[in-house]
């Protein structure tokens, strides 16, 4: 959990993003490519990850990530702030960190309770998910810190705590005791790679169901602060840009994060006792009801408060479900060198829900908040067709072997 709270810092991206914005000059589309490319740089480099948790284990290779994630945000501290150089210290160098660094823990927490995957991967992910409320409030409302440090002291303070808060983590990791090894080579159930992967159908429709509900929150999580601000003062809820960037920022860091943390645990356990795809299912459909509404919930503290933490809640389930059902469908003991290829549709969503998000509130900025009302429409239509995906396909009978 402590591994993955520091991860977490990536959905405190939105903090960071009005003072980008107003005080550097970027456009809200170069703010989204940041948070883009740094998830899509993880998803990519997690296909290596696997690999070498093979070999290594988990221990290193998620004392590796951390050593990069940390350093990643100390180098955007150090260069001159740039569209450039965050995409490059921020976006691969960081990305690449999270890459090797999230699948260890969640990998490692499988194995040792095998009877109740679900629930442990939710509890597990759940530190990624508060994260948020942690590093948002450190550096805003909370603790401060943009505002006495700056940008980039704030920057380099974080990746000094995400340094020591991953290395720390990683220690404990290992195999319990008695356990086969996790490599691919004495494992029957080891990881299959694309082109094995590739031919079973399974893959592509669950490829596709995280691709469409993952879009949907994370054009939330890099964008919220923008909308909340725009819609909580065209509303008049709240006087000033300044208040009302403040109201926002408050509402995404403890109602989102949240409801983040506790949808991973809720989401898994339930999953554990009904099964991973009507839950996924039902999850969808609440959630594309919501992000479909999203553009109306912003006119009060209250509304947009609530709306956050439903969405975050639905979204959270993503990270306890697909890892399950990637458990469960291909082997639990090839999880580590089967779900990088699965996660690669994360990366795209990554891409896709900000960069749609910003790019088209850029296309309406004289509109207000109703600029970003077509970009929800888009993503809760995404959550419905992904709950659609799902129901192509009966579910096959679930292993029992750890």
């Amino acid at each position: 959990m402590l591994v993955q709270l520091c991860l977490g810092a990536v959905y405190a991206w939105s903090v960071f993003t009005g003072e980008l914005r107003d005080t550097f000059g970027f456009g809200a589309a170069e703010t989204q490519w940041v948070f883009g490319v740094l998830l899509g740089t993880n998803a990519l480099v997690m296909l290596l990850s696997g690999r070498l948790q093979a070999s290594l284990g988990p221990r290193w290779v998620t004392a590796v990530g951390g050593l990069l994630f940390g350093g990643g945000f100390l180098l955007a501290g150090w260069l001159p702030v740039s569209f450039a150089g965050h995409l490059a210290a921020l976006g691969v160098v960081a990305g690449a960190g999270m890459g090797l660094a999230y699948v260890g823990p969640i990998a490692t927490a499988m194995r040792w309770f095998p009877a109740h995957k679900g629930l442990i991967t939710g509890v597990t992910v759940a530190g990624f998910g508060l994260g948020a409320l942690v590093w948002v409030q450190a550096a805003d409302a909370w603790g401060g810190l943009l505002a006495s440090l700056g940008l980039q002291g704030t920057y380099r303070l974080f990746g000094g705590l995400f340094l020591g808060g991953i290395a720390l983590g990683a220690m404990p990791l290992g195999e319990p005791p008695g356990a086969a090894p996790s490599g691919p080579a004495p494992d029957p159930e080891g990881g299959a790679g694309l082109l094995a992967l590739g031919r079973d159908p399974r893959f592509w429709l669950l490829c596709g169901t995280f691709l469409f509900s993952a879009m949907a929150g994370l054009m939330l999580i890099g964008v919220n602060r923008l909308f909340g601000r725009d819609a909580l003062l065209a509303s008049g809820a709240c006087p000033d840009l300044a208040s009302a960037a403040a109201a926002a920022s408050t509402a995404y860091a403890i109602a989102f994060a949240v409801g983040n943390g506790l949808g991973r645990v809720a989401w898994g356990a339930l999953a554990d006792r009904l099964g991973w795809r009507p839950v996924f299912a039902g999850m969808l459909l609440a959630q594309g009801v919501l992000v479909f509404c999203f553009g109306w919930l912003g006119g009060s503290l209250l509304a947009l408060g609530l709306g956050l933490f439903l969405t975050g809640f639905n979204y959270g389930g993503n990270f306890a479900l697909v890892p399950l059902a990637t458990a469960q469908l291909f082997g639990p003991r090839g999880f580590a060198l089967n779900y990088p290829w699965v996660n690669l549709a994360y990366g795209l969503a990554a891409v896709a829900g900000p960069w749609l998000a910003g790019a088209v509130r850029d296309g309406l900025e004289g509109q207000g908040a109703d600029g970003w009302a077509p970009a929800f429409w888009t993503a809760g239509g995404l959550c419905w067709l992904a709950a659609g995906l799902l129901a192509l396909r009966r579910e096959p009978p679930q292993k029992t072997n750890s």
